[in-house]
């Protein structure tokens, strides 16, 4: 089995804590080969903690990406800079059999948004997305559920997301990043942080055809807004409620989280990290579907694994991601003008690529009751 050989752009807390590990859990299918970033200090670490051969202090990305060993270049820097290197990275590697893995949201504008949506084409290069919420077990099991009518036809949803930015900023994580707290992109944690649950909720129920939004004004710099509230109508005549507060802590248990409501009964998922799905029935029936949380790390590179190979395509394209980035900008506009936007879609996802579903078919991890 051949490992692919991968330069990593950005050695950072997106690589330490999130594609690290999941490179080291697919060790047989990837080899980290090369590190850059800004901070030489950053890079030489991880050149010493991998023990790799690198001669070479790359704190200049060109460098790096011109390596002909390489096969996987996995950019991982501050929103406002993503297009522009993404850009440079995919001009650099035209022609060639290298391919991209580039952060959400696609860029930190609107017109850079649809700029990198035509990379691939533009260039000839194949780039895969890392919205890992898309690779997620719970959202592909609550998708399937939701599309073979488990509980009837869907009727409305409502899902609360909250976050507190603040008292996050003062620990050890992401929101601690100087970039993060004074963002030079629009709609701060907004969009770095809201664009996954609109992925998600893109991922289960479709296409998005409108959305109505409110928010409450704050002094912070991470967000314009401590809470928005989005009444959002689907394609298919779905109409629900996203209410993202970044600015404090949801106290009582269990959360308010996801609730999906059918005819024939609901579904509730309290948090992305409570490892289980509840399922009740309108005649007294439950089911608690386990999963393995935070699996996107590692479904998302499956998956590139697999595309690279030509076992399957690519799941989440900036195509994609293109649709659940305008959605964040289209609910920022609506607060704004205090209209009801529409939303552009430019593709609804027809999954080909299920890794979540078929471990739980193997495991067994289903409980009802």
């Amino acid at each position: 089995m051949k490992k692919l050989r991968v330069g990593i752009i950005g050695a950072g807390m997106a690589f330490e804590r999130l594609h690290h590990p999941a490179y080291q859990e697919l060790s047989d299918k990837f080899e980290i080969a090369a590190v850059c970033d800004l901070d030489p200090a950053k890079a030489n670490y991880w050149v010493k903690k991998l023990n790799l051969a690198q001669q070479k202090d790359y704190s200049e990305y060109r460098n790096m990406v011109m390596r002909d060993d390489l096969d996987v270049i996995d950019i991982m820097v501050p929103i406002e800079l993503n297009y522009k290197i993404t850009r440079d990275v995919a001009s650099l590697v035209a022609g060639t059999r290298k391919w991209i893995i580039c952060e959400k949201p696609l860029a930190s504008t609107l017109a850079e948004a649809k700029a990198a949506m035509e990379l691939p084409e533009k260039y000839n290069v194949s780039i895969m997305i890392a919205e890992n919420y898309r690779y997620n077990e719970e959202t592909n099991i609550i998708r399937d559920y939701i599309r073979e009518k488990r509980i009837g036809d869907i009727l409305y949803f409502l899902q609360n997301r909250v976050v507190n930015f603040p008292g996050d900023m003062t620990a050890n994580k992401f929101p601690s990043t100087k970039w993060r707290q004074h963002p030079e992109f629009s709609g701060g944690a907004i969009l770095d942080t809201g664009v996954h649950d609109i992925a998600a909720l893109r991922h289960i129920f479709g296409a998005i055809e409108r959305v109505q939004g409110f928010g409450r004004p704050q002094e912070y710099d991470f967000a314009p807004y401590s809470i928005i509230c989005v009444n959002m109508l689907f394609k298919s005549g779905l109409i629900g409620h996203f209410s993202f507060y970044c600015s404090g802590k949801e106290m009582q248990r269990p959360m308010v989280g996801l609730r999906i409501f059918g005819t024939r009964g609901m579904i509730f998922l309290e948090e992305r990290d409570c490892g289980t799905i509840n399922v009740a029935y309108n005649d007294g029936k439950c089911e608690q579907i386990a999963y393995r949380p935070q699996r996107g790390y590692y479904n998302e590179l499956l998956n590139l694994y697999q595309a690279v190979t030509g076992h399957e395509p690519i799941s989440v394209t900036p195509e994609l991601e293109y649709g659940d980035t305008y959605t964040i900008f289209q609910i920022l506009k609506s607060i704004r003008d205090q209209e009801t936007m529409p939303v552009e879609q430019r593709v609804d996802y027809i999954p080909t690529y299920d890794t979540a579903r078929q471990a739980h078919a193997d495991d067994g991890l289903y409980l009802s009751h």
